[in-house]
This record gives structure tokens, C-alpha cells and sequence, in this order.
């Protein structure tokens, strides 16, 4: 492992080196976002650090704050030509020190949990991303409503039951963002369900879905295929604890694809797991 070098700086981000690293996630096969550099950064635009050698990137991650006492680390990507030589693990301890004292999540692939427990992050269930081809809809919910035309601050509410802190500022623009779909479940005025599908590399990631029921998040996700061409290719990452949501997956003839195990520094947060059929990002959350 070669020591630290004085011509390897660790720094903050710009929105526009964001985009370097979701280039990166591309090529190993992540398939981001075609959006994804600006709504991410909307969530903390802090929260991305960059390590370039003699100026030259060769290392991302990002470290991503929420309210004051959550953080996820994504976008962990050294360039091939420069891996096993430290410059990964110098980067991975800034991350840990910007999001210190809070209680950090990852999506963690195969390979790299047993490293992601040497850092004290304990496993907390399975995420299985599935992939197929969007079904033809024959007929939608009345129930469904256009997220936009909502009180946003109905949303920030009922996104609190999936996850552990506020997450506003990303949410606006997520549920906004270009080539995406925002829908809700509305029944007596009252939120029972939202999702949003979004246009990545290739075809389609619908996420979050999170749902009161199979019912609803049955109905969000017709409705969400809806607003693309039948036949795309679409992705849903489920958390696996969710049978329901495994099952629905499965009806409509989606195929695991890849998988990552939730793990988190610090205690494992109450989220209600059984109404997510679909959680937001491996990057973000």
C-alpha cells in the first residue's frame, strides 16, 4: 500500500464533477440516472468528495447528509489503474469523518461487506434489484394523483415512515426532476402511497415506491409504467424482508438481477419495511 503522497488531494465536489462519478457508475455497470448529478446534489451539496492524483481524478465518494443525525455513503468508485494502493482507503475515512457522530447507511455490494464490517457497519437485510420489461396497462386507479399537485409538505410527512431523517430539499427535486414521473395514492385527502420512475442509462428505475399496501403500491406501480413506452426495460430494488413486495416483483415478470446487503455504522434505524416495495437509490438512500 503505497503511503499517503502530497500530489493526492481529497476535496469537496462541484455539481459538475458529480457527473464524473455517476460516468464512473455507468461504466461499472450501476446504471444511474440520466438526472441523477443534479438531484443528488440537491440533497447536500457537501456531501461529494472527489481524490484526484497530480490533478487527475482517479477516486469519488459520496457522503451524503440528512437533518443531523443520519448519513449514506455511495458512489464509492477508485478507477481501476490506481485500486489496492490506498488511495480508495484515504477517501473512505474522509467520507466516515464528514458523517461522524451520525448513524451512516450503505448499500453494500457482495464483495466489499466484509471490508464495510472491519469499519463497524453491521448488516441489516438484503436489497434485490429487479429487471424486466414494463407490462401494457390496461386500466389505471382512480386513486392515483399527480405528486406535483399535493401540499409537499403532505409528502415530507408520509416519506418519514421510510426513512430516518428529513430528506426535503432532495425530494423536491426528485419528485421534479426531467424524463420523471412523480404519482401518488390519495384516498379522503389523505397520502397513502407515492412512487416516481425515472429514464437511466437504459430503460427505466422506479424508486421509491412506498405504499400502505400491496393494493396501493400495485396501483402505483401500473400507473408509473404507464407513463413510459410498454416494453421498456424498468428496475425495481426491493427490500427483501418485504414479502409482498418480492411477490408483486415477481407477478409481473421481473427477474433478480444484482443485489446489495443495508448495512449501517451506528444503531439500525425503524423504518417501515413492510410498506416499502421499492426504496429510493443505492447511492442515496
Amino acid at each position: 500500500m503505497k503511503s499517503q503522497t502530497l500530489d493526492y488531494q481529497i476535496s469537496v465536489m462541484s455539481l459538475a464533477e458529480v457527473s464524473i462519478a455517476l460516468d464512473w457508475a455507468n461504466a461499472e455497470g450501476w446504471n444511474p440516472g440520466l438526472n441523477d448529478a443534479h438531484t443528488f446534489y440537491a440533497a447536500d451539496p457537501s456531501g461529494f468528495l472527489i481524490g484526484k492524483l497530480d490533478g487527475q481524478p482517479i477516486a469519488t465518494i459520496s457522503a451524503v447528509k440528512y437533518g443531523l443525525t443520519f448519513g449514506f455513503i455511495g458512489l464509492y468508485i477508485v478507477q481501476k489503474n490506481y485500486r489496492h494502493q490506498g488511495y480508495g482507503l484515504q477517501i473512505w475515512h474522509h467520507a466516515l469523518d464528514a458523517l461522524k457522530g451520525r448513524c451512516v447507511g450503505l448499500d453494500g455490494v457482495l464483495a466489499q461487506q466484509d471490508n464495510y464490517q472491519k469499519s463497524g457497519f453491521q448488516f441489516a437485510h438484503r436489497n434485490i434489484r429487479f429487471a424486466g420489461f414494463s407490462p401494457p396497462v390496461s386500466s389505471l386507479s382512480n386513486a392515483l394523483v399527480n405528486l406535483s399537485s399535493l401540499p409537499i409538505a403532505d409528502l415530507y410527512q408520509y416519506d418519514r415512515h421510510f426513512f430516518p431523517e428529513q430528506r426535503d430539499q432532495f425530494l423536491q427535486t426528485w419528485i421534479d426532476q426531467p424524463q420523471g414521473h412523480a404519482l401518488g395514492i390519495v384516498e379522503n385527502t389523505k397520502l397513502l402511497g407515492y412512487g416516481v420512475i425515472r429514464a437511466c442509462h437504459n430503460g427505466y428505475k422506479i424508486g421509491p415506491l412506498n405504499a400502505e399496501n400491496q393494493d396501493w403500491a400495485i396501483a402505483l406501480f401500473e400507473g408509473l409504467v404507464a407513463k413510459i413506452p410498454a416494453g421498456s426495460e424498468i428496475y425495481l430494488d426491493v427490500p427483501e424482508p418485504n414479502a409482498q413486495a418480492m411477490a408483486m416483483a415477481q407477478r409481473y415478470g421481473l427477474q433478480p438481477s444484482f443485489e446489495t446487503a443495508r448495512m449501517y455504522l451506528g444503531e439500525i434505524p425503524s423504518m417501515a419495511l413492510e410498506k416499502m416495495f421499492g426504496i429510493t437509490t443505492f447511492e442515496l438512500g
